[in-house]
């Protein structure tokens, strides 16, 4: 398997399929991932593999899948932390395994989703994603979608992530031990590729934060998911590197930006 950044580095959003079912092998191994599937922020995430044909499951903006994934979870507090943080460590594992894979939130056909996912009262189900072979070739209309939403472009390092308080931009050499895992995130893929994640380096801790840009809707907070995603990336680094931690929700009362929402601190327990 691949290294966890190279994955990062590698990983595009799949949105045309080549058309080929998911061997039995493939299929077996993401079932285990599944089931091991664990997230540091309390709340379970609990995944499925669901047949489009059986479940009348389907996306405008996807070609040639049969399968898809889907992720549910109890409305209970940092839940889209927690679906955001399982979700993408599951398109990583799938990604080493040569499929594909794209979150997905609007175009999904989320009553058919929900019932094949057997949502309960309260439960929600924001995201979902197709999983297959990637085609060799994208289609016109994802190579269009890519375009327009400048999907392969990302924000400098100095302008998402800072030292001791806003305002004071990070660089990758200030930034230490946590360079490789902020890097991570500035890499994560996020809804409209609004890249919401910000960060302030205290010494041996990082506090994060949410640049609000979308509203929220009756699944919650769709920024909040994409923070689960960037907070997968970082942390599954810094396991990579061999340092360990914890998040806390402890929040340093820092001024910040109008329009920005502190979300959790991580905090670095072992330097070896």
């Amino acid at each position: 398997m691949a290294s966890i950044k190279e994955l990062i580095k590698t990983r595009k959003s799949v949105r045309t399929f080549n058309g080929e079912p998911l061997t039995q092998e493939a299929r077996d191994k993401m079932e285990a991932f599944f089931a091991g599937a664990k997230t540091p922020f309390g709340v379970p995430v609990t995944f499925r593999i669901l047949d489009a044909k059986e479940h009348g499951l389907s996306s405008v903006v996807i070609i040639g899948a049969d399968t898809y994934f889907a992720a549910k979870a109890p409305r209970e507090p940092h839940f889209e932390l927690s679906l955001g943080y399982a979700f993408e460590a599951a398109c990583l594992y799938a990604w080493s395994l040569g499929l594909g894979s794209v979150m997905l939130a609007a175009s999904l056909s989320r009553a058919a989703f929900e019932k094949a996912m057997e949502v309960g009262e309260n439960e929600v189900m924001p995201v979902g994603s197709p999983i297959g072979w990637p085609a060799e070739k994208r289609s016109l209309r994802e190579t269009v979608m890519r375009k327009g939403i400048k999907a392969d472009t990302r924000l400098p390092f100095e302008t998402l992530f800072f030292d001791g308080e806003f305002g004071v931009a990070l660089t990758p050499e200030k930034a230490g031990v946590f360079a490789d895992a902020l890097e991570g995130m500035r890499l994560a893929p996020s809804a409209a590729n609004k890249q919401p994640w910000r960060a302030v380096k205290q010494g041996d801790r990082v506090h994060f934060y949410e640049a609000r840009s979308m509203k929220d809707n009756a699944l919650g907070d769709v920024q909040k998911v994409d923070l689960g995603i960037g907070l997968s990336h970082f942390e599954l680094v810094l396991q990579e590197n061999g340092k360990a931690g914890a998040f806390t929700f402890a929040d340093p009362g820092l001024d910040v930006p109008e329009n920005t929402e502190y979300i959790v601190t991580y905090e670095l327990h072992d330097r070896a």
